[in-house]
């Protein structure tokens, strides 16, 4: 079964940053597309961002474009996350496509997440 290893969560003030990282439990160059989901109490799960393996195109939501950046190094996927809102508090899950061929942004589509890692922003 895949799973998808999340870390690097934690807590930080009002502009401070974190780093998330995911690593698959198979080759990252056997997805389709990564990215990252965020789901803020009492709030729907939302798309942050997403790199699309075959040309390495990244996409954001409007909220974090400039504030986060999303990269692979070798098995790992990393989301830089600076100048952090309040509003950025939330539990990041990670989230991969196997399905070659499909469209990739940063809402997806999905096939796996992660178990998700808590982001808390203090203003």
């Amino acid at each position: 079964q895949v799973r998808l290893l999340e870390s690097g969560g934690g807590s930080v003030n009002n502009g401070g940053s974190l780093t998330l990282s995911c690593t698959p439990s198979v080759s990252i160059y056997t997805t389709n597309c990564m990215g990252w989901f965020r789901q803020a109490p009492g709030k729907e799960r939302e798309g942050v961002a997403s790199l699309y393996k075959r040309t390495g195109a990244t996409s954001y939501t409007d909220s974090v474009k400039g504030r986060f950046t999303l990269s692979r190094e070798q098995n790992t996927l990393s989301l830089q996350m600076n100048n952090l809102k309040a509003e950025d508090t939330g539990t990041y899950y990670c989230a991969a496509d196997f399905r070659l061929g499909n469209t990739c942004s940063y809402d997806g589509p999905f096939q796996l997440f992660g178990q998700g890692t808590q982001v808390t922003v203090s203003s």
